[in-house]
């Protein structure tokens, strides 16, 4: 694993032990156990989107692995005065040992990693969220104990978390059902790979979709950029919030996730949020772990 630009590269061996890794940091962390792991090194951080949970995990969890982050945001860098991406991230190469980018293009963090000569992790695009997804599987197998055979129902807008859990949870084995509005439904590349796998299903009906899952996920329905659609995106998408009535289809102890923020009384109730609120949250702090995971896992294979 040279970088970790969408989950379609990592293969289920590589997901899982990413997971195992991020599970023993997990519990030295707990457990004040120090794992200065990438001492000496330093990891750029580039954000042309903002953010609270990307920024945190990824600086905190380089301090934690004795690592230096460098917050960069798309003013500081000539990249947001229009440098071409494949100078900064030559440049960048000569003086970083890892870069993190939190940006709107899925080229951009591509060109990046193909024109640099160091580890890229995609901290977020329009098309995926592959940090966001290892945390989420990590949340997954810690309540069940394992991943295969369980079944992930998302319902909202096929945005990039549709994208990314889609081929995450196909990869390890889940059974993957997913509701959208007609016209609001996840990436043609990522159908055209989900097309292959019998335990995959698309649908504009949520009951059917949510029928004995195990796990529910939802996210916003008007991701960042998108705030002008907000009032129109509420009208299409009525019917498709994780509501109580909704969960009653699920299985009795299934767990609901989201990326966060959450909008209540938007894709998600108050009162489901706050049942499962504990879920949530185990979920966002595992971004810390899942993120150390990959950063330990591309730092020490590039110096190996």
């Amino acid at each position: 694993m040279k970088h970790l630009l969408t989950m379609e590269q990592l293969s289920e061996k590589e997901i899982l032990s990413i997971l195992e890794l991020a599970d023993q940091l997990k519990y030295e962390r707990k457990h004040h156990i120090e794992h200065p792991l990438l001492k000496g090194k330093s990891i750029g951080l580039i954000f042309q989107k903002s953010s609270t949970r990307t920024r945190v995990s990824f600086e905190t969890g380089a301090y934690q692995l004795g690592a230096q982050p460098l917050f960069l945001s798309s003013r500081d860098l000539q990249i947001g005065r229009g440098e071409p991406v494949q100078d900064t991230a030559r440049v960048l190469s000569r003086y970083l040992d890892c870069i993190m980018i939190r940006t709107y293009e899925q080229k951009e963090v591509e060109d990046l990693a193909n024109f640099g000569s160091i580890p890229v992790i995609n901290g977020l695009t329009d098309y995926c969220h592959p940090c966001q997804v290892l945390a989420d599987l990590m949340t997954i197998r810690e309540k069940y104990g394992l991943l295969k055979g369980l079944k992930m129902c998302y319902i909202g807008y096929g945005d990039n978390m549709a994208n990314s859990l889609i081929v995450g949870g196909l990869k390890v084995g889940m059974k993957v059902s997913v509701a959208t509005p007609k016209g609001y439904e996840p990436d043609k590349h990522v159908l055209e790979f989900a097309k292959d796998f019998k335990d995959f299903e698309l649908t504009n009906d949520c009951i059917k979709a949510i029928q004995n899952a195990d796990v529910v996920i939802t996210d916003t329905w008007a991701s960042m950029g998108m705030e002008t659609e907000k009032e129109k995106r509420a009208k299409d998408f009525a019917g498709f919030q994780v509501n109580a009535e909704l969960m009653k289809y699920a299985k009795a102890n299934a767990m609901v996730q989201h990326c966060l923020p959450a909008y209540r009384g938007q894709e998600i109730t108050e009162e489901v949020f706050e049942a499962h609120a504990d879920e949530i949250f185990e979920e966002a702090e595992n971004r810390l772990h899942a993120q150390k995971a990959v950063m330990v896992q591309l730092m020490k294979e590039k110096e190996d």
